[in-house]
């Protein structure tokens, strides 16, 4: 297995600023509370490994469990995955929507978001010696990330599909046009059976095929520091956390062999001191709020030790199927 580290520095604001984040956050959080209003599941038991899931505690009256194994964390109630599907659908239309703030930043997201993901796609092909394969995406639809794999004439095909359909496995599949890789750009983190969504895409994905994840992971740095008071994690959007053990043992477990598992994140640092400004009294230790109140060499020196040990809070990872 590889890691990366990444030297240049994205700003919070050109990517998720807070302040621009809650309404988008209370939308989902009230979407979420309506779609549990009806029949209702607890989750019992962890999708990495089995063990029986912990309490955690509460985002704004929502409950969240924990895996005592892997620390991975996942919303305690979930409706039927219909229900969960529509939820993410509504979700997302609001996202594209001019009332959220990601419409103001759809250029700066592009630049500094997906550009580099698709760089990192195609790098590793690259290295790979992969020449025009045939990619499968994984999304809630629409996926801003589709046009830029087909602009980018890298692809044979571009394949979009909605990410609960092949949890619930009813996306069709054509046992000639299999694809080589598929990406799934936070899917886990929102789906409600990752577990499911991983059996769909190895069902599409043909022997020795690529798959591309990335993931927020409760591991890193800022989710670490900041618990369940990350105003970052929320459902439906975070409604899984995985550790980077988790979701390294999960796509293990599923068939899938780890060729890089890295955290190139950059904004750990960034978000913690956002949070600061927005809530002063934010329960941090003496050695949290020292390292906070260095200058922005020692930000920036912390933040790379964050990439190069797997401790930022932004996981990526790449993966063959068996």
């Amino acid at each position: 297995m590889r890691s990366t580290q990444i030297h240049h520095a994205v700003p919070l604001s050109a990517v998720k600023p807070l302040e621009r984040l809650l309404s988008y956050r209370r939308h989902c959080l009230s979407a979420t509370r309506k779609a549990l209003q009806g029949s209702t599941h607890r989750r019992e038991r962890s999708p990495v490994g089995g063990a029986r899931l912990e309490p955690c505690g509460e985002i704004e009256g929502l409950t969240y469990l924990r895996c005592p194994e892997s620390g991975s964390l996942f919303l305690a109630e979930l409706p039927d995955s219909r229900t969960w599907a529509r939820l993410l659908a509504e979700v997302s239309e609001y996202r594209h929507s001019p009332e959220a703030f990601h419409s103001a930043l759809t250029q700066s997201r592009t630049d500094t978001v997906y550009a580099p993901k698709l760089e990192w796609i195609q790098e590793t092909l690259r290295l790979q010696g992969m020449s025009e394969p045939r990619i499968l995406e994984a999304a809630t639809l629409p996926s801003d990330f589709t046009e830029l794999l087909k602009m980018s004439a890298s692809f044979s095909d571009v394949i979009t599909v909605d990410e609960m359909a092949l949890a619930m496995d009813a996306a069709h599949r054509d046992q000639q046009r299999l694809a080589h890789v598929a990406v799934l750009l936070e899917s886990l983190d929102r789906v409600d059976d990752p577990v499911a969504l991983l059996r769909g895409i190895s069902r599409h994905l043909d022997e020795g095929g690529l798959l591309f994840v990335t993931a927020l992971v409760c591991s890193g740095f800022d989710l670490a520091v900041l618990g369940l008071h990350n105003l970052y994690l929320y459902p439906p959007d975070r409604a899984n956390c995985f550790s980077l053990q988790g979701l390294s043992r999960l796509l293990e477990h599923e068939g899938f062999v780890l060729l890089e598992v890295s955290t190139p994140g950059v904004l750990d640092v960034e978000i913690v001191l956002a949070h600061l400004h927005h809530d002063p009294a934010l329960p941090l230790s003496t050695f949290e709020r020292q390292l906070l109140d260095a200058d922005g060499e020692t930000h920036a020196a912390f933040q790379a030790f964050l990439q190069q040990q797997g401790l930022s809070s932004f996981a990526r990872i790449v993966a063959r199927k068996r």
